[in-house]
């Protein structure tokens, strides 16, 4: 283990009111200074924190699995949307109030709570300790916080991590090399979904389930204007080759996704994903397990308590025609 827990100067421990897990894995210079530099941001703020690098997924689900045995005022996750959803799948179900440090690329679970970007301002907001509860997603028993799906990203990602070890590609040039890869193949899915006690049969490049609603049309597509809504929503195409997937995409751009005849888009507090296949690969918040079918999926409603600015709330409307409400039936 690598775990490096924070003393003050003197090398004596310090009382600790909030545990902070930070992915010490991605290379950032997360080092034991930085640590300390974090906590000193923390009790300028007016409180104490222990700060935890963790080196590995593994270590990180150890300390938060700790943390919460310790039971902190606050346990705070640092990194990207994977380390995110490693942290709060252990705190579901407990009172802790789980705070946020966004140090990934795209943070997308923090810019759908709106929690501050900057390092200074998310520790202010974490200090500031204002709550609100929020829905989670699960599929067979795994927690996700943004989003599951099946399909072309799953099998992106698997390449993608192949290119990153065999070939020593960095992240972004194995992603796109392997959008190509999984492009040209093409892959199509035959499922059956069961919602509302009825099943409908789709073959079709992807499935997409998020928790809550995404916004499928217009500049801000791919947010989210809530997350306690308590009801998954399951998007999908079908029938569509390359060119029609591109003309999918273009219709949600501006505004016209309503009106596609090979896009559905469905809510439910539950759903059931059956496929042929014993097993296959699902995507869970950017992470890719490999799972035994069928699928199924529940929205888990109020189930995490996530510190947020005072007033984060309901994203407001930008204009006519930006937002895509689920609407069409399967």
């Amino acid at each position: 283990m690598k775990l490096s827990i924070l003393t003050d100067r003197q090398g004596t421990r310090m009382p600790s009111h909030i545990a902070v897990i930070i992915n010490a894995s991605a290379g950032f210079g997360y080092t034991t200074e930085w640590a300390d530099a974090l906590a000193e941001k923390f009790r300028s703020n007016g409180t104490n924190a222990r700060v935890i690098l963790a080196h590995s997924g593994d270590e990180i689900v150890d300390a938060a699995k700790s943390a919460v045995a310790d039971r902190p005022d606050v346990i705070v996750a640092g990194g990207g949307d994977g380390t995110i959803n490693a942290v709060a799948s252990c705190l579901i179900g407990t009172d802790i109030p789980f705070g946020v440090l966004p140090l990934g690329t795209l943070n997308h679970f923090a810019k759908d709570l709106r929690i501050p970007l900057g390092l200074d301002e998310a520790v202010a907001n974490i200090a500031a300790g204002n709550s609100i509860n929020i829905d989670a997603g699960e599929v067979n028993g795994r927690l996700f916080l943004n989003n599951s799906s099946l399909g072309l990203y799953p099998d992106i990602v698997r390449d993608r991590e192949k290119q990153q070890k065999r070939l020593g590609r960095g992240k972004w040039t194995a992603f796109f090399w392997a959008t190509m890869t999984t492009l040209r193949r093409y892959p199509f899915l035959n499922v059956t979904i069961g919602v509302n006690k009825d099943k409908h049969r789709r073959r079709s490049p992807f499935v997409f389930v998020g928790n809550n609603e995404y916004l499928m049309e217009g500049f801000n597509i791919g947010v989210r204007e809530r997350l306690d809504a308590g009801r998954l929503c399951l998007y999908v195409t079908h029938r569509t080759g390359r060119m029609g997937l591109f003309m999918l995409a273009m219709r949600a751009l501006f505004g016209r996704l309503r009106g596609a005849r090979d896009f559905d888009g469905v809510a439910a507090t539950d759903l059931l994903i059956e496929t042929r296949r014993k097993r296959m690969r699902v995507a869970t918040d950017g992470e890719v397990t490999i799972m035994e079918t069928p699928l199924r999926y529940r929205i888990r409603p109020g189930a995490l308590r996530v510190i947020v600015p005072e007033r984060a709330g309901p994203r407001e409307a930008d204009g006519a025609g930006t937002h895509a409400r689920v609407a069409s039936v399967l």
